[in-house]
């Protein structure tokens, strides 16, 4: 048997990190269900960059892992979203008005 390591074992101090957090199991799994995802997407993109690269290997991760949006995006998602009638009154969830609120503090003061 060799001491090679599988690519996708988390090493010991990153597992130590881990099990200190002292978040709770479910988090702790998502946590390396993500981690294991991310390195599998990672030997993908360095296979298609070295045998490959026309394909795109940042097209890849670009779709595979899309960047969320912005609290301004959000936000403004938020607003967007029209009553039937025009002069009906809009009622927020406290989510919402949370989310607005973030996004405002955000804003720099001028």
């Amino acid at each position: 048997m060799t001491d090679q390591k599988h690519p996708i074992v988390p090493d010991p101090e990153l597992l130590q990190k881990w099990y200190d957090d002292k978040t709770d199991y479910f988090m702790d799994m998502i946590r390396a269900a993500q981690w294991g995802a991310d390195k599998e997407l990672d030997a993908c993109c360095e296979w298609l960059q070295h045998d490959y690269p026309n394909i795109g290997a940042n097209a890849l991760r670009t779709s595979r892992r899309p960047k969320p949006p912005t609290l301004k995006e959000q936000a403004l998602a938020v607003l967007e979203e029209e009553p039937e009638d025009t002069k009906e009154l809009i009622v927020f969830d406290t989510d919402q008005v949370n989310l607005i609120r973030r996004a405002l503090k955000a804003l720099p003061d001028d």
